[in-house]
Formats: structure tokens, C-alpha cells, sequence
């Protein structure tokens, strides 16, 4: 289930709503395209400014769409551990395959609380989750110590999504971790290096506008084509690099709007983007060939 290229979907808005129908469409464009699983309701999908119901709505939405024919990893995590065992445990009833369960974020727990907040959501409910360490967006780094303890003590929290941003944190974590503890990469520039020091995959933003050549990257490196996967890789680099010249998931949305794949509405605090990085996104798009 963690492995190839999985989608942090966007969630698309019109009118200031949801936009449903939109969404099973881009469902079915990440299916065609090669995509292994999907992952609603994470950071680019804007998960912080979802209801309640609409966070629920959403993952509901793409349980019934992907119709078993790829995993759901929902995006269930918050500050509140109670919050994120409530959502983790409608994402389970709502038929999901798995949950992705974000450091808390703003509280800047110590290691320990890390530790009893991911033992207490684990403990809930049996239900593979995993872990989201991105302390660039959290505060906090879940350091690798504390992962493994919680691999060792959890049996489903069973992988990690590393977006720390360090092949050494990385490497630690395989070295500490049970042999069939998963880690996956957390950034679309980061995934050729975790795939070479043992990961599995991607949970992929650039994905959501180029899903095949995400896929065939991890694809031609499990198959051993080491060269073609370095050549997509070095394909990807500029316009992997224009998907974060602002907040995630601005200049995403925004690219998908340009390609008519959505809407690029985004809810505040999320803004349009500058005239100025509309202009390098423009430029990046269309050195790709998709503009």
C-alpha cells in the first residue's frame, strides 16, 4: 500500500464549496494515469481550512470514486488528538485503506508527547497509519528515535512520509526501524535520493499535474533503469521546483487552474499567487511542454 507515486490530492473549490464533481474527475485522471494510491485531505489539500464535514465529505467522496481499484490513505491528523482519533475513526468507517497522521502542529510537543499522541491514536483504532513529519509546517521534527519506539510499540503505524528534508535523518530511520517499517519521500525533489537509500516511494504534490512521469520515475527504478529514472528526475527538478516557489499549495492549484484542470480558487489564509511567481510558474509550465 505505501509505494509508487501517491497523490496528495488538491481539493477543488468553486463557489467557495467543494467542488465534488471536479474531484472525482481528477480521481479518475490520477487512476489513468499510473497514480498508486491517493491521499486526500493532506496539506495540499487543504485540510487546515476544511469543516468537519467537508474533511469527511471528501475522503467519503474518494472512497466511493477510486472504488478499491487504488488505496485511500486519508489525510486524519491534527493538533488534537482526540480530533484526529475522531476523523481517523470515520475515515476507517468511510472505507479508507489507511491514515496519514501529521505531527501536531502549533502545540510543539516534546518527543514524549509526540510519542503518547501517535500511541493514543494507534491504540484507538486498528487501522494501518502513516506518520507525517514536516516540521517546516508543524514546529516540530519527530525525531527517528521516536519513530522507531513507535514502530517497535505500534504494530499499524507501519511507514513514514519524510519531508524533514535530511537523506541522514532518513537513513537513521531505516537503520533504527523494523526491517518492514516503510519510509516514503515527502518531497517530489527528495524522491530518486530516498528511493536509492531504501524508501518505496512518493506522496507526490506535482503529481496532481504530471502523475505518469511520477509514476514511471519510481517505476524505472524498481525495474533497475537507473539512468531513465535519473533522466526523469532531472526532467521534473524545475518544475518540481516551481511548485513551491510559494506556500503549497498555491502555485499548484494555480498550475492546474492553467491547465484546466480545476478551478484554482484556494481558501484564505491561501492567496493568489504574485504576478511575479505567476510569471516563473508560466515559464516552468511551459519549458515543460504543457503550456
Amino acid at each position: 500500500m505505501f509505494k509508487g507515486s501517491i497523490v496528495a490530492i488538491v481539493t477543488p473549490f468553486k463557489n467557495g464549496k467543494v467542488d465534488e464533481k471536479k474531484l472525482r474527475e481528477l480521481i479518475e485522471f490520477q487512476i489513468k494515469n499510473g497514480t498508486s494510491g491517493i491521499v486526500p485531505c493532506g496539506t495540499t489539500g487543504e485540510s487546515a481550512t476544511l469543516s468537519f464535514q467537508e474533511h469527511e465529505r471528501v475522503i467519503e467522496i474518494t472512497v466511493e470514486q477510486t472504488n478499491k481499484r487504488v488505496p485511500v490513505i486519508a489525510g486524519t491528523g491534527s493538533n488534537s488528538t482526540d480530533e484526529a482519533i475522531m476523523l481517523t475513526k470515520h475515515a476507517f468507517k468511510a472505507g479508507a485503506d489507511a491514515s496519514l497522521q501529521v505531527s501536531p502542529y502549533y502545540n510543539r510537543p516534546t518527543q514524549k508527547g509526540l510519542y503518547e499522541h501517535f500511541k493514543h491514536i494507534a491504540d484507538s483504532i486498528n487501522f494501518p497509519i502513516i506518520l507525517y513529519n514536516i516540521a517546516s509546517r508543524t514546529g516540530v521534527n519527530i525525531e527517528p528515535e521516536t519513530i522507531a519506539r513507535l514502530a517497535s510499540d505500534c504494530k499499524n503505524i507501519q511507514a513514514v512520509k519524510e519531508a524533514s528534508g535530511s537523506l541522514d535523518q532518513m537513513s537513521r530511520i531505516k537503520q533504527l526501524c523494523p526491517k518492514n517499517f516503510v519510509l516514503m519521500s515527502g518531497d517530489d525533489s527528495l524522491t530518486l535520493p530516498i528511493l536509492s537509500i531504501g524508501g518505496t516511494g512518493i506522496i507526490s504534490v506535482v503529481a496532481n499535474i504530471v502523475p505518469r512521469d511520477v509514476a514511471d520515475l519510481v517505476i524505472e527504478f524498481q525495474k533497475g533503469n537507473l539512468e531513465k529514472a535519473r533522466q526523469l528526475h532531472y526532467r521534473l527538478l524545475p518544475l518540481i521546483k516551481a511548485m513551491f516557489i510559494e506556500t503549497n499549495p498555491i502555485p499548484v492549484k494555480t498550475a492546474m487552474g492553467l491547465l484546466k484542470l480545476c478551478e484554482p480558487d484556494l481558501r484564505l489564509p491561501m492567496c493568489a499567487i504574485s504576478n511575479e511567481n505567476l510569471e516563473k510558474l508560466k515559464k516552468a509550465l511551459g519549458d515543460y511542454g504543457l503550456l
